[in-house]
């Protein structure tokens, strides 16, 4: 009798997935409709192409709750499962919200350094939280608290964004307008990026979750 193990199945993987994972492919595959809705925003100028990008926040928050709600209920909790989760994030809650402003017209240097660090941040929040999850649960099912603002927390700028798209406020008629400083411009709205990014990375900022 041989005992070579069975070679690996078609789709193996996804086989091995829960069904918490497929929402959290749910939270990811938003966050990647939005930077194409953005794009497409770009490249047609239709207002509605920018509303519908920045709908794919709240929606890919509403996946990003039930994937966490129906791995406790279903008690399956795996690490890759919270790889999923963290990859999702980063697309929907970091590069989305950039994208988006930048769509909106927050295309300067000083703009695009901006984003570029709310990005960065995003991504050392989600490492961070990954490699303490373990110790700040203490043994329980879930984290007591956030070090720093969860990254989710980026659908208020999404929101921001959206209520300047509906008040017809996009590019030059940006609220704050714009700054010049050396070679670059700089719009006062992208601070809203860099506060949220230093609010992610902090580590006196401690975040009950419930």
């Amino acid at each position: 009798m041989s005992n070579r193990a069975a070679p690996p199945r078609h789709f193996s993987m996804i086989r091995e997935f829960q069904l918490a994972d497929f929402f959290t492919l749910g939270n990811g595959a938003c966050g990647m409709a939005s930077v194409f809705l953005a794009m497409l925003y770009v490249d047609t100028g239709q207002q509605l192409h920018f509303m519908w990008a920045a709908a794919m926040a709240p929606l890919a928050l509403v996946f990003d709750v039930l994937d966490g709600r129906i791995a406790r209920w279903r008690r399956q909790h795996s690490a890759l499962g919270r790889e999923l989760d963290s990859l999702a994030d980063i697309v929907s809650f970091g590069v989305g919200p950039a994208a988006l402003a930048f769509a909106a017209g927050m295309r300067g240097g000083w703009d695009a350094v901006v984003l570029i660090y709310f990005v960065c941040c995003g991504v050392s929040r989600l490492a961070r939280f990954n490699v303490t999850a373990e110790r700040l649960s203490a043994g329980a099912d879930k984290v007591a608290y956030f070090e720093g603002t969860p990254i989710p927390t980026s659908v208020v700028l999404t929101a921001v964004l959206a209520v300047a798209a509906w008040q017809g406020a996009l590019g030059d008629s940006l609220p704050g307008g714009a700054w010049a400083f050396g070679p670059w411009r700089l719009h006062p709205l992208v601070l809203l990026f860099a506060l949220s990014g230093t609010l992610m990375i902090s580590k006196t900022v401690r975040i009950p979750k419930f």
